[in-house]
């Protein structure tokens, strides 16, 4: 899709712009303005279904991430705090990947991808991580549980369902100001 047609000429300061790219002004899923007067050069609003997508997107690195962290610290009989330690680990490694890679497929240098890639997961990946685990810590005996107990699964799983939810409105209001996400569309 060609964005040049979009661009208002405004100066913008992120990794996409200075890379050489067109903005992404107009992507698909942006809904325009969302009618509190500022532009943003085109990023008033998004949809829901777009931020929808792009926390599905993040969870589903998370989710990988954080049940791979869980299994490994579980199998080597660690305790609660390093085996949530590496989970939450994996969980950005995993989560940053997914980005790291799209944005790399679309030509991006190493460098000027990992920069993408943290501007656009790391605070969808923080609230995740927050929201997952303050509700695993919370459930009684989920801490203790073991791979193969119900409850483990359904803490950890209710816990990614929440954090889809909790997430989403803040992927939604921070591609609407082109942060977060919305700095990986130049690469669509």
């Amino acid at each position: 899709m060609d964005h040049s047609a979009h661009h208002d000429g405004a100066a913008h300061d992120h990794a996409a712009t200075s890379a050489g790219h067109h903005d992404h002004h107009g992507h698909s899923g942006h809904s325009g303005h969302s009618g509190h007067g500022t532009s943003h050069g085109g990023h008033g609003g998004a949809s829901w279904p777009m931020a929808a997508k792009a926390t599905l997107h993040c969870l589903t690195g998370c989710a990988i991430g954080e049940i791979l962290g869980m299994v490994i610290g579980t199998a080597l009989l660690w305790g609660n705090v390093p085996t949530m330690v590496l989970a939450i680990t994996l969980a950005f490694v995993f989560g940053y990947s997914f980005t790291l890679f799209a944005v790399r497929r679309a030509g991006l240098d190493w460098k000027s991808a990992i920069k993408v890639a943290l501007a656009a997961d790391t605070v969808s990946i923080a609230v995740m991580e927050l929201v997952d685990n303050a509700i695993i810590a919370l459930t009684p005996g989920a801490m203790d549980a073991h791979l193969d107990d119900g409850l483990f699964w359904s803490a950890l799983l209710g816990g990614f369902a929440v954090a889809f939810l909790i997430t989403t409105p803040v992927n939604k209001w921070m591609i609407g100001r082109g942060k977060g996400h919305a700095v990986v569309h130049a690469y669509h």
